[in-house]
């Protein structure tokens, strides 16, 4: 029996790498979305308000149901939240 070594779990669970770069994207962003949230100590509806979300959408958001988020969307809501995404490109080894 072999083992596999994954850089992350992405790369392990999902089919292709486009996919597996998405979603540690996408993870990213909700991880900082959602520490930011929490820091400001304020109700989910309070919160919602201030990202100009519906609470379900926040609750969803701090739930972490990732499925339900779009790359876009995560950006426009890392970005009313007051945080600065930096991207980093690179070519991937041959």
């Amino acid at each position: 029996m072999t083992e596999d070594h994954f850089e992350s779990i992405w790369d392990a669970l999902e089919n292709s790498a486009a996919e597996a770069v998405n979603m540690k994207a996408r993870s990213g962003l909700m991880i900082a979305i959602q520490e930011t949230v929490t820091d400001w100590k304020l109700t989910q509806a309070e919160a919602a308000k201030r990202l100009g979300v519906t609470q379900p959408r926040m609750n969803d958001l701090l739930r972490g149901r990732i499925d339900k988020f779009s790359l876009d969307a995560l950006m426009i809501l890392a970005t009313g939240a007051g945080l600065t995404v930096e991207w980093r490109i690179g070519k991937t080894a041959a």
